[in-house]
């Protein structure tokens, strides 16, 4: 697909500039917004990470954009989670029969083909995700995925404002955990990779799935892999579920 460099370019302007006169959440709504427009893709959306570990649905272009978030956080894989996760562009050229996240087509609405997640980081960690889809088979090819980590590099400034504002909104809340315990929860998803044979992806659903059983932040579970307390992984641990 050809971008056209010139209305990406004033896309992003015009974004960065309403960020000094809007609320954070309505200029990410307006961010997918663009994304769809510039991209003539099917949609995209944002996600950031929770307490729980979960991510969480923050602004989308449209209702199947919403549901392909939905799709992600109640399978608990997906290529947003990958990317998150990663910390890396995850793509797929069919979401539906890709064999990397088995769970996830049963949970999506049928127009959701093509999908790119790309990290939006703070801090040089990601704290959740741009998403975009396409509603047939596709490829996505170096200029598309250079255009769209500009926007979440954009997103990333959004929110980096909002925090060093001051924001005391519920996402501003939710982002500064994300940063403040994000560098512990990396070293218990390496320790758990070492120690039990995991991949990232499943070591992280591991604590993200402990959390929601015990009702405790994924940090604390963190906290007690690294600490010896909670290092043991069942069967049941390692689906994620």
């Amino acid at each position: 697909m050809q971008v056209d460099e010139r209305a990406l370019q004033s896309s992003l302007r015009r974004l960065r500039e309403a960020a000094f006169d809007a609320d954070v959440v309505a200029v990410l709504e307006r961010a997918v917004g663009a994304v769809h427009r510039v991209f003539g893709c099917a949609g995209a959306g944002v996600m950031f990470v929770t307490e729980d570990g979960r991510l969480s649905y923050v602004a989308a272009s449209d209702e199947a954009g919403r549901l392909l978030e939905d799709a992600q956080a109640r399978a608990g894989q997906g290529p947003c989670y990958d990317s998150y996760v990663y910390a890396r562009e995850v793509i797929s050229g069919d979401v539906r029969t890709d064999d990397r996240w088995p769970r996830l087509a049963a949970h999506l609405p049928g127009k959701i083909r093509a999908v790119a997640g790309i990290p939006v980081a703070l801090g040089g960690s990601p704290v959740g995700t741009l998403n975009v889809y396409r509603d047939e088979p596709a490829s996505w090819d170096e200029e598309d995925l250079r255009a769209l980590h500009a926007y979440g590099d954009l997103i990333a400034e959004i929110v980096g404002a909002a925090l060093a504002a001051h924001d005391h909104s519920a996402l501003a809340a939710q982002l500064q955990y994300a940063l403040d315990y994000r560098v512990i929860i990396e070293r218990a998803v390496g320790y758990l990779m070492g120690a039990r044979g995991l991949d990232a992806v499943t070591a992280f659903n591991v604590m993200r799935k402990r959390a929601r059983d015990s009702r405790r932040k994924v940090a604390d579970v963190a906290a007690d892999v690294l600490a010896g307390t909670g290092a043991g992984v069942d069967e049941e641990d390692r689906s994620g579920n």
